[in-house]
């Protein structure tokens, strides 16, 4: 095997390290000699979920934004700050990052709640978008389906609500709850006995819907909204107690 030196070539490589290499060494140096100027806190309320603000993040980052503002930037670790920042549960996401010019910039993404565990033994809670359980907040309260009964010592065991298939079905009954503008507005209350069999309570009425599993969604929300849509009105409102969906190809109104 025959190997061809082209010097040139070489010498056009070598000095391209070495400029990469100089650029590199400069931007370190620059970055030491600048001072924090300002600090920038975005956070996502696209959702409007307030639950957290400016002067929250700040606190997280546990800096005072004066004494912050003027320290050298080599002196303050970002990503130390940023683990920090996630930590909070409210928090799905956050982003730290500066510029040459002494910016820093704190991105915060809110997690995103769907649901509210109410109970008695305990303080409440919230299941978010991703399956997070995390705290209620005295800033903000979300108007949500509230979930009550024995099953949530099982969900507050668990990292996340969709760990087990139980808890992934309910977490898409949920979603689909969130997603209907008839069922957001029909349905309030979600009651999980512990055997993740559901009773469901509705904004208007005084009928328990007995709706089981959190499977065969489709079929079971289609039977509902015919009771809704085609017997209450004929029927009257207040006409019937109990409602069970469980049984296939009929609905049990008591």
């Amino acid at each position: 095997m025959k190997f061809k030196f082209n010097l040139k070539r070489e010498i056009k490589i070598g000095a391209a390290i070495l400029v990469i290499l100089a650029i590199i060494a400069f931007t370190e140096r620059r970055r030491g000699e600048v001072s924090i100027k300002d600090i920038s806190v975005k956070i996502d309320n696209v959702h409007e979920n307030h639950f957290l603000d400016e002067a929250d993040v700040m606190d997280l980052m546990q800096l005072n934004q004066q004494n912050l503002k003027g320290a050298e930037m080599t002196s303050v670790n970002l990503k130390d700050i940023e683990k920090r920042v996630k930590a909070e549960p409210f928090i799905r996401d956050a982003q730290l990052y500066s510029d040459l010019k002494g910016n820093v910039v704190v991105s915060v993404e809110l997690r995103r709640p769907i649901a509210r565990i109410v109970r008695n033994d305990g303080p409440d809670g919230y299941i978010a978008e991703d399956g997070r359980v995390m705290p209620v907040s005295d800033k903000f309260t979300s108007r949500v389906v509230l979930i009550s009964g024995g099953y949530i010592r099982q969900l507050l065991k668990q990292k996340t609500v969709d760990e087990t298939e139980e808890g992934a079905q309910l977490m898409e009954l949920i979603k689909a709850i969130r997603d209907d503008e008839f069922w957001s507005a029909q349905i309030a209350q979600l009651d999980i006995d512990s055997k993740a069999r559901i009773t469901m309570f509705s904004q208007v009425g005084d009928e328990r819907i007995e709706f089981g599993k959190p499977d065969n969604l489709e079929v079971k929300f289609s039977k509902l909204k015919i009771f809704y849509k085609e017997i209450l009105p004929r029927m009257g409102w207040n006409k019937y107690k109990r409602v069970n969906l469980e049984y296939e190809g009929q609905i049990v109104a008591e």
